[in-house]
């Protein structure tokens, strides 16, 4: 495990609850969750809980790839913020509105296999797909 955290940001034009609803709900996690349009999330369970399971099943349209990004909650403030853990790293989402906006911002520790840029860029896309997908939802 790599001790360096790597942090991502978006402001989404809507009120916190409504975000963090769209962010934690299954029904809406698999409407925006995948980098770009030649991904899609068919699945995804959330027990939203402390020691509670997180699972979003990520595939590649034509079915050439997919895998399960599963994850343990360490620590939950419901409203506000969580922390989770996956394959021994740690990832925390955080909820902050003002006037009407919720900046999130998430801080997760990278893996050894990928570059560091390309993991923020993934990452990254995905967040800003949620953006796009609660501000016209």
């Amino acid at each position: 495990m790599t001790e360096k955290q790597v942090t991502i940001r978006a402001t989404v034009l809507a009120d916190k609850q409504k975000v963090w609803e769209y962010y934690t709900q299954p029904e809406h996690i698999t409407r925006w969750n995948f980098a770009d349009r030649s991904w899609h999330c068919p699945a995804a369970t959330n027990d939203m809980k402390t020691g509670g399971r997180y699972v979003a099943r990520m595939e590649a349209k034509d079915g050439s790839f997919g895998f399960d990004f599963d994850a343990v909650y360490t620590e939950i403030n419901p409203g506000e913020s969580f922390t989770y853990e996956f394959g021994g790293r740690l990832a925390t989402v955080g909820f902050v509105e003002t006037n009407g906006q919720t900046e999130v911002t998430i801080s997760f520790e990278p893996e050894n296999e990928n570059p560091i840029e390309l993991q923020r860029n993934g990452w990254q896309a995905i967040l800003d797909n949620f953006k796009k997908y609660t501000e016209t939802n």
